[in-house]
């Protein structure tokens, strides 16, 4: 991993975690961290100075409600998108799907 994407990946964590308003440590123990190091870990994966690895990852998205893409998202604009589209009802989903392969067939 480079450092740009551990960069990346910690300022999402860090804006995911603020947005559901839950502390380091409570983040790190409601994704099956020891408590008596969740919050220094989850502290070092916000710094960037450690990534978890992919089951603590999908254990912290799971918690956060989000996708694993979402931490990896290439820029803010896609991240953002991801998180609609992960937190869309079927519905949305496929109103959304449909719009974007209507834009794919029309000439630009």
């Amino acid at each position: 991993m480079t450092a740009h994407t551990a960069n990346i990946f910690a300022q999402r964590l860090k804006l995911a975690r603020k947005a559901r308003k839950l502390s380091q440590e409570k983040l790190g123990i409601l994704s099956g961290i020891d408590p008596s190091s969740a919050s220094a870990r989850m502290n070092q994966y916000e710094r960037g100075k450690h990534t978890p690895d992919f089951l603590t990852l999908s254990k912290i998205a799971h918690t956060l409600e989000l996708p694993i893409a979402y931490f990896y998202a290439e820029n803010d604009d896609l991240a953002d998108l991801i998180r609609h589209f992960h937190r869309s009802d079927d519905v949305q989903k496929l109103e959304l799907l449909t719009f974007i392969n209507q834009q794919k067939t029309q000439p630009t």
